[in-house]
């Protein structure tokens, strides 16, 4: 069995914050939408029904806690979750916060373009990510 790597896409677009059990925390660096992607440190999977039965449930608990903590952090009106991979084979999870004031409402965040975080902004979104984690 291969060793767990994070795709080389998801580790140029995105920053590590905190590793959960089955997944690993990162953010992606676009200040545009705050956005958490949950990659489950299983080595070779690429669709969520390849996971085994009590694994699939772990990780749906890890969506709705970081769901939970990103709304709380936030204040946003909407949290979306994608599962894709057209482009990423990889399984990962978007959980992307939305606001109805952000340049992309109502439509999908997808193709917006992407402006990076300052990097002040973004230690402070992964202290707050962190701190968040451990209480």
């Amino acid at each position: 069995m291969s060793e767990f790597r994070v795709h080389e896409r998801l580790a140029q677009d995105s920053v590590w914050v905190a590793d959960l059990p089955l997944s690993q925390i990162r953010v992606m660096n676009n200040r545009d939408f705050p956005w958490i992607l949950l990659v489950p440190k299983v080595p070779e999977i690429s669709e969520f029904f390849e996971l085994p039965d009590k694994v699939q449930i772990s990780l749906i608990q890890e969506i709705s806690v970081i769901s939970r903590l990103l709304k709380e952090i936030t204040q946003c009106h909407k949290i979306n979750v994608a599962w894709l991979g057209n482009q990423v084979p990889q399984l990962h999870i978007h959980i992307i916060a939305r606001k109805i004031t952000d340049h992309a409402w109502p439509n999908p965040v997808w193709g917006q373009g992407a402006h990076p975080y300052e990097p002040q902004e973004l230690a402070g979104l992964i202290a707050g990510i962190q701190q968040r984690l451990k209480t």
